[in-house]
């Protein structure tokens, strides 16, 4: 889509987010380019998760703009995927794992025309890419938690995006999944798709994504992992809870796994 329109696939401008007029994430301006596996990386409570809902509208700005290829989220939803929090959603809701990724269909089918037989095979094709098409028929209830985050990962497959933000897939997820999951970020990259990924684990960083925003309630440094993922830059986003030894990465008093952002 950007070749055509010269756009990149998101530009935030000047965005502030606060709570109880108190700032949450302040002054963020941010562009990425397309076609790369992106980690958002800080501390607990750094507004990661509060950034990829304030872009997408799903909670309200107090100033800026975020455009999707060039124009506002509200013109561009057919062209994002959005893969939650596992903890945020309602598991006991009575559906099928088939039906849950058949939702990801509705932006393109809109609300009022059902699923065809060719948007079944679709979704259930996107069930295989994740390991899942023979838990089809399954209620998302009886699903253990990384069989969960595998449907949810299928039905933002189903939506044929062209961006995608992903918040902490492989939060507290087996290895079996956590295989899954970097298997489907490869091909989304090898169909030049742009993944935006709210992540803990700083020891897979450079494993995981090409490109990394350091976010602790403003954008500290963006861009190549290569370039930007340093101990300098590391120590100005987490501060004193963060010591280099060699390689290694350590985080003194915060939890970098399995817990959702404060904000």
């Amino acid at each position: 889509m950007s070749s055509q329109t010269g756009a990149v696939p998101l530009l935030v401008r000047d965005m502030t987010v606060a709570y109880q007029k108190k700032p949450v994430l302040r002054n963020v301006n941010l562009s990425v380019p397309e076609g790369k596996l992106i980690g958002i990386i800080g501390p607990n409570g750094a507004g990661k998760s509060t950034f990829i809902k304030a872009v997408q509208g799903l909670i309200p700005t107090a100033s800026g703009t975020a455009e999707v290829y060039g124009k506002p989220f509200s013109q561009q939803r057919r062209s994002v995927g959005y893969v939650p929090q596992r903890e945020s959603v309602d598991w006991d809701f009575p559906t099928d794992a088939l039906d849950v990724v058949l939702m990801g269909r509705y932006g393109r089918l809109g609300w009022f025309r059902r699923p065809g037989k060719a948007d079944r095979q679709f979704a259930l094709d996107c069930l295989k890419k994740v390991g899942m098409a023979d838990y089809a028929d399954r209620q998302i209830s009886q699903l253990s938690g990384g069989q969960q985050q595998r449907v949810f990962l299928a039905r933002a497959l189903a939506q044929e995006a062209q961006l995608y933000f992903m918040d902490e897939p492989f939060a507290g997820v087996d290895a079996a999944t956590e295989r899954a999951i970097i298997q489907l970020l490869n091909d989304l990259k090898k169909q030049q798709k742009t993944v935006l990924v709210v992540h803990h684990d700083l020891q897979t960083v450079d494993e995981y994504f090409d490109w990394v925003i350091l976010l602790n309630r403003r954008v500290i440094a963006a861009g190549p992992v290569k370039e930007i993922f340093t101990a300098e830059n590391l120590q100005k986003t987490y501060g004193g809870r963060l010591q280099v030894l060699g390689t290694q990465v350590l985080l003194t008093n915060d939890k970098t796994s399995g817990e959702a952002d404060a904000t």
